[in-house]
């Protein structure tokens, strides 16, 4: 069941409720009855890492695919570019 805040107008608590997506949202205070307002709080569901079916669970071909590709790329970011040396100003 998610989790959602809401701020009283009259005392200025901080209320977490646990509650069901189907239940109607919260119209006042649980402790002074004042109106409260419901606020948008960050997620704790973040996708990254590893776990995509890409990655995961693909064809053994479509790996060694996307693994030729690594090394292809990687290859291309070790090639270095060099420079002609500049000769030096003559004094004068």
């Amino acid at each position: 069941m998610p989790i959602y805040e809401y701020d009283c107008l009259r005392c200025g608590k901080n209320h977490e409720v646990m509650q069901k997506f189907s239940d109607a949202p919260l119209t006042a205070c649980p402790e002074c009855g004042g109106e409260v307002k419901k606020l948008i709080s960050n997620t704790s569901f973040v996708l990254k890492g590893g776990g995509w079916y890409v990655t995961d669970y693909a064809s053994s071909e479509r790996k060694k695919a996307m693994d030729s590709d690594k090394g292809a790329s990687e290859n291309k970011s070790k090639e270095t570019k060099t420079e002609p040396k500049k000769e030096p100003a003559a004094a004068k």
